[in-house]
């Protein structure tokens, strides 16, 4: 093995790595059977776009299962070296000299907005399936009145471009070059350690 190799350390373990990439695969169904109708596209988009909804659900209470009875929520929580990394940055320094962490201010800040983003769709979303019948149940509108409809659809649709805005990022910050460590790392568990500290 390469010493590039042997410097590599497991930062993703395998049920980490399965949760990114259903995740990742569930929000682009998710986006394009809700999105893909409003561009022409006519196909029966509703059992797809519920039933995966179903999927990212079990998704999220696995990952939420593993944050807080696996590893906790220490490396994503934010601190005080997270601020000073980010005036730092402000100003055009250097990280160097702060405590290493496996995410950096910039990750758990996109970590922070995504999960908000994505428990916002998928908590109006299970809302919503009152308004469709399905295999498992017959729909039920009168639950809520108008006023929450309209609430729930409007957070639903804000949290829905939130969640593009933030694919979009995603991808981008993936591809540039000096971030293809954590591609590589979300594919084979294998990266730096760190992402702000000397063991990068």
């Amino acid at each position: 093995m390469s010493e590039k190799g042997k410097s590599l350390a497991l930062r993703h373990r395998w049920p980490e790595r399965l949760f990114h990439w259903v995740m990742a695969a569930s929000i682009f169904v998710l986006g394009g059977t809700a999105f893909l109708p409003m561009l022409g596209y006519r196909f029966d988009w509703v059992p797809i776009h519920w039933v995966t909804g179903i999927v990212l659900i079990a998704a999220l209470l696995f990952h939420i299962f593993r944050v807080s009875f696996v590893h906790g929520l220490r490396d994503m929580a934010p601190g005080g070296d997270d601020l000073r990394e980010l005036g730092r940055t402000a100003v055009g320094r250097d990280a160097a000299g702060l405590r290493p962490a496996k995410y950096d201010v910039f990750q758990k800040g996109f970590h922070l907005v995504a999960s908000i983003s994505v428990l916002v769709v998928t908590g109006t979303g299970i809302a919503m399936l009152w308004r469709i019948d399905t295999t498992f149940w017959r729909r039920d509108p009168s639950v809520f009145s108008d006023q929450t409809w309209g609430f729930i659809y409007v957070a639903h649709g804000a949290a829905s471009m939130a969640l593009i805005f933030l694919i979009i990022l995603h991808v981008y910050f993936a591809i540039v070059p000096e971030h293809h460590k954590y591609l590589k790392a979300m594919i084979t568990g294998r990266g730096p350690a760190t992402a702000r500290g000397e063991k990068q």
